[in-house]
């Protein structure tokens, strides 16, 4: 086999694809999307028995080739393009043995495209318990290929598979049906007008319109004559096309397929009764999410706290370390500060996604998925909605696009357009260390006040979702009509493996992606901060010296002081009375002195650096920006943060970081110099009333430019974005600043 051969999984949804192709590839995978479509592409390399390597493409789920989204036109389109550089020498189908008889519908449809097909069974472990039986043999033989029993969860079948992809050409290639027979005339007309093709091919050709048809581009005009000729047809095609491969399939699986139902148990409807029940399934689902806030602050403290101080350690450490210079500052006070930023909330994210992930592998966000849709209905959405706003929980942008599953172009628009308000993984940040900045310690009913805090902003951001859906529908004037499916899993514990895979995953993701942006705006802002033009930026350490011989130093820097005094104080144990004497003089007025004057020169040079930022060059952007913003409760500082985030929504935290480490020279974390900042009145900056106002202007602003970029590419129109970014701004604004004035 050669080295470059592609590998293309197929399968249902829920039939533990994603399982078999993290067995298959382990860590050696990424994800992306297919050039000049907003589709999610998987692919990885699997190793194998060989020695050599296969590409292996994780294709999105899909029912069977008749398409009816844009995720199932993408499968259709690189298994028809064979000029495709995805197009597969050899096609995988999953099927689950519960599941067997509607799973078998999608492997004749690829076996019939003439591509190499393995027909692999997963969840094998399951066939006891659920009175399954199968004679594979004799079912290879019906089906003509090669069956392979799997299960991930025991890691039974892998190495039988990779083995079985060694040779590909040794494989049948003939067809499980004669497609001409649903139409014996239409056919041969459409063998006459492309005589070299394969029947197969054609009619998939003709009927799906996937984007794809470069198989046929020397006759695009025949084929659009073709098209548009026989429409009307094409459904009640179709439908015998269906039926006479379930008759197919009904004849291979009454010898080989048996299921004693004796033998099954029936725990699942059980549960299914208590999780899905109209009102407990509710209380349920909330008390789960209010158990995940809680796990969020209570089990990532540590870490957090951790990598805080030791990106403040890293970057006192560089300042002292490398010689003094513009370099040095670079490096400490832009992009170990930036990036220090955002790393302090990367166990929360992963968190996050640990959570969701082994809410998805149980199988139980499906009966979410089910459960949701009695609660959409009358605000003009269906159950498929509930998809991409659940999505909405880690990034908005494959939220948006998961709406391609959506039929109804009128329930696919309000779904777009109101997805940003659902709480993101990228807001996580912005709220978490307001949380821990503004909302007091204490409890209500065994639960934390920020861990609900947090979790009456997810709730918050669902409720606009909702509340902008319901005015959305009675505001287009589009007629569409919708019906809901979906498919209720088995339950299962979840595989390990699995877990750890797509908390790796989607955490470097965000990571990286956030990554990219924070540090070149952390670059672009250290070097607006670190430079100015007037002759206060030039001449600051002379203006401020002698105004703090005249007044003396301002109240941060007295209880900068005050508090480094107490902490000497405290932490050395060798004192000379009741002064601490860290540098071993004798005389307990010289230890005095010399320990005032080391903190009164950092004291001085925190003043120096603050007088300078805010004539530098950042600073007069930042005060030509403060009338906008004072009406809610922040400052220049915060106004530049939240204009950054523009970009993405976590930058915030990390345009924070930068601002307030230019020019200092104390080791010390983002949140406690966020809590030290005062505001004009000499009272903190960051309360109660700020930080509420900041936080409900993240719940409804559309701050992320990605999202922007990808509701204009799925409505294929500025007028939605631009009229959802006008909308969410400004509703963003005027609630922030009602929240400020009410609280203040």
């Amino acid at each position: 086999m050669s080295k470059s051969t592609t590998v293309a999984l197929i399968g249902n949804p829920n039939t533990g694809k994603t399982s078999i192709f993290n067995a298959l590839t382990g860590l050696n995978q990424k994800v992306g999307n297919y050039p000049g479509i907003t589709v999610e592409k998987k692919e990885g390399i699997c190793k194998l028995p060989n020695g050599e390597k296969a590409h292996i493409l994780d294709l999105p789920g899909t029912y069977s080739l008749n398409t009816t989204s844009l995720d199932e036109s993408v499968v259709v389109g690189v298994l028809l393009d064979k000029e495709s550089q995805y197009h597969p020498d050899l096609a995988i189908v999953i099927s689950d043995v519960e599941n067997l008889k509607r799973n078998l519908l999608l492997y004749t449809q690829v076996k019939d495209l003439r591509i190499p097909t393995i027909l692999v069974i997963n969840m094998s472990d399951q066939m006891s318990r659920k009175g399954i039986t199968i004679d594979i043999d004799v079912l290879s033989k019906k089906l003509d290929t090669k069956i392979i029993l799997v299960s991930t969860r025991k890691g039974n079948g892998i190495e039988e598979l990779k083995a079985a992809m060694l040779n590909p050409d040794q494989l049948s290639d003939l067809p499980t049906i004669d497609v001409s027979k649903i139409d014996p005339n239409y056919f041969e007309m459409l063998q006459k007008a492309f005589p070299k093709e394969d029947p197969y091919h054609l009619w998939l050709g003709v009927t799906q319109d996937a984007g794809y048809q470069t198989v046929f581009n020397k006759a695009q005009d025949s084929l659009k004559e073709f098209k548009e000729t026989n429409s009307a047809d094409f459904k009640r095609l179709q439908h015998r096309e269906t039926v006479l491969r379930y008759q197919f399939i009904n004849g291979a699986l009454k010898e080989t397929h048996k299921v004693d139902l004796n033998s099954a148990k029936g725990l699942r409807a059980k549960l299914d009764k208590i999780l899905m029940h109209k009102v407990f399934g509710y209380l349920i689902f909330f008390g789960i999410l209010l158990l995940i806030f809680q796990a969020i602050f209570e089990w990532s403290s540590y870490p957090s706290d951790f990598i805080d101080e030791q990106f403040a350690g890293l970057s006192d450490w560089i300042k002292t370390t490398l010689p003094a210079g513009i370099l040095t500052d670079l490096i400490s006070e832009g992009i170990i500060s930036g990036i220090g930023g955002i790393a302090v909330f990367v166990p929360q994210i992963a968190f996050l996604f640990l959570f969701l992930s082994l809410l998805e592998e149980s199988g139980y966000m499906s009966r979410v998925v089910f459960l949701m849709d009695r609660l959409l209905r009358p605000f003009g959405l269906s159950g498929k909605s509930v998809v991409p706003l659940m999505s909405g929980a880690a990034c908005a942008i494959p939220a948006v696009m998961a709406t391609r599953t959506i039929a109804s172009w009128k329930e696919r628009l309000i779904t777009i357009l109101v997805v940003p308000f659902t709480t993101c993984s990228a807001r996580l940040p912005v709220y978490l260390i307001l949380i821990s900045l503004v909302i007091p310690e204490g409890s209500f009913l065994g639960f934390g006040y920020k861990p609900l805090t947090l979790f009456l902003l997810y709730i918050l951001g669902f409720a606009m979702a909702l509340f902008s859906a319901m005015a959305l529908n009675k505001i287009l004037k589009i007629k569409s009509r919708s019906f809901f499916m979906v498919e209720m899993p088995t339950y299962r514990m979840p595989l390990f493996k699995n877990v750890f895979y797509t908390v790796v995953e989607k955490t470097k993701s965000f990571v990286f992606g956030a990554g990219k942006i924070i540090l070149a705006i952390s670059i672009v802002l250290w070097f607006l901060g670190s430079n100015g033009f007037s002759n206060d930026f030039k001449n600051a350490e002379s203006i401020v010296s002698e105004r703090i011989q005249k007044q003396g130093l301002n109240d941060y820097s007295k209880n900068y002081i005050k508090k480094n005094l107490l902490g000497y104080v405290e932490a050395e144990g060798e004192t000379v009375g009741n002064i601490p004497n860290p540098l071993n003089i004798s005389s307990e007025q010289d230890s005095l002195r010399l320990l005032n004057n080391k903190l009164f020169q950092n004291a001085k040079a925190q003043e120096i650096a603050s007088y300078k930022l805010e004539h530098s060059i950042i600073g007069y952007m930042g005060k030509a920006i403060e009338p906008m913003v004072k009406p809610l409760g922040y400052d220049w500082k915060i106004g530049i943060a939240v204009i950054t985030s523009f970009a993405a929504r976590e930058v915030f935290v990390g345009t924070l970081a930068t601002i307030y480490s230019v020019g200092s020279d104390e080791e010390e974390t983002i949140k406690n110099r966020m809590a030290a900042e005062l505001g004009s009145d000499g009272k903190p900056l960051f309360n109660l009333a700020s930080g509420i106002s900041l936080m409900l202007f993240y719940a409804f602003a559309m701050q992320c430019m990605s999202t922007l970029a990808i509701v204009k590419r799925e409505t294929n129109s500025w007028k939605w974005p631009l009229a959802q970014l006008l909308f969410m701004t400004v509703f963003a604004y005027l609630v922030a600043m009602a929240a400020y004035q009410i609280l203040r």
